[in-house]
């Protein structure tokens, strides 16, 4: 199979830079797939104005390829069908989560092209094993079925840590488009912005921010080196976040602030650094890093539910709620940052969803 370009409309998008938010997973009490409520999160990221959405993530939650549950495809499948009902008139990136083994990433690269899916968010996690050299031939592998939006996962929700000379490696293989950084450090962050600014490549490869505790920083940052005695200069452009699964409308806002800040010479910095803060306390609560992000997915579900976006925040795991202590930081984060969140945005929208009423 002849791997799938990128389309130019799409390509210029992600390179502009977009609100990408990591989908999540909508369950009844029964903890059954909730299509009605699935489609609602679907429409709403679109209606917030979001630049696309990425499916089967970890935000969707992994558990949905056991076999046992098996909603992978129908999570892919919903969210291609309301985006196609939705008959935008602009461009809107679909990107599908990509995990396991080798074979495994390449059929649900094979999947995600089925439904119209532009990019493949290929995680390296679960592969502690492998060596760098094959990890690589994997990406290789997939990067020949489907565009690839590369992933640097944490370690501390199953990721592992990286060599610089692999990112190096990974920037120079042709149909990788983007990378998702979020390693949730400095040093390892770096070490992808400089290997993409060392490949011939680099001016292919769209950086995005996955790093949900520096997420305002991370896009007003400026990285520069010297390659072969000349200056390059890359940064992240947008987000591709768990974190902007909430609050969305406001993640869009807040994006189209740091573009004008970077655009109208840092005009408004200390204000979006002071932002920074507000924004990484936040996702401490819905995060849940005091237990080592146990209570992640959770966090996200209960905000969700508050805004009534959702009806529960159950997960397809019964031993994942919130973790002790994280409803009152959520309460806390909602009432020291009001102008973070977009619930008037959504109550006004959900007036007008009767589909969820």
């Amino acid at each position: 199979m002849n791997a799938t370009s990128l389309r130019p409309d799409i390509q210029a998008l992600l390179h502009e830079g977009t609100v990408i938010p990591a989908h999540p997973l909508a369950l009844n009490a029964s903890r059954r797939f909730d299509e009605k409520r699935q489609r609602g999160l679907t429409r709403y990221y679109i209606a917030g104005g979001a630049g696309g959405v990425a499916v089967g993530v970890h935000t969707t939650q992994f558990e949905i390829r056991d076999p046992r549950i098996n909603l992978y495809e129908t999570v892919l499948k919903t969210a291609a069908d309301e985006i196609a009902e939705a008959a935008l008139n602009r461009p809107f990136i679909k990107v599908a989560g990509l995990v396991g083994p080798t074979e495994q990433a390449l059929n649900e690269a094979r999947l995600a092209l089925r439904y119209g899916y532009n990019l493949g968010l290929l995680s390296m996690g679960g592969l502690q094993g492998w060596t760098e050299a094959a990890i690589l031939d994997r990406v290789r592998a997939v990067a020949g079925v489907i565009p690839v939006f590369g992933f640097y996962l944490q370690p501390s929700v199953g990721g592992r840590i990286f060599s610089y000379e692999f990112w190096k490696e990974f920037a120079d293989i042709p149909n990788i488009h983007a990378i998702k950084v979020a390693s949730f450090n400095r040093y390892q962050t770096l070490d992808v912005v400089r290997a993409v600014c060392h490949s011939s490549r680099r001016d292919e490869i769209a950086l995005y921010t996955g790093n949900d505790d520096n997420i305002v920083a991370d896009l007003l940052t400026t990285y520069r080196f010297a390659v072969d005695g000349r200056t390059v200069e890359k940064s992240f452009v947008g987000g591709l976040l768990g974190h902007w699964a909430v609050w969305t409308r406001k993640a869009v806002e807040l994006l189209a602030e740091i573009k004008a800040c970077r655009a109208g010479g840092h005009t408004g910095l200390a204000e979006l650094l002071v932002r920074n803060v507000e924004v990484t306390d936040s996702n401490a609560a819905f995060f849940d890093p005091g237990h080592a992000f146990h209570g992640c997915i959770a966090g996200l579900h209960e905000v969700l539910r508050r805004q009534g976006l959702l009806e529960g925040r159950w997960c397809l795991n019964p031993a994942e709620d919130l973790s002790p202590g994280q409803m009152e930081e959520i309460d806390r984060v909602y009432a020291a940052y009001p102008h973070l969140n977009d619930d008037a945005f959504v109550k006004q929208w959900l007036t007008q969803e009767t589909v969820l009423l």
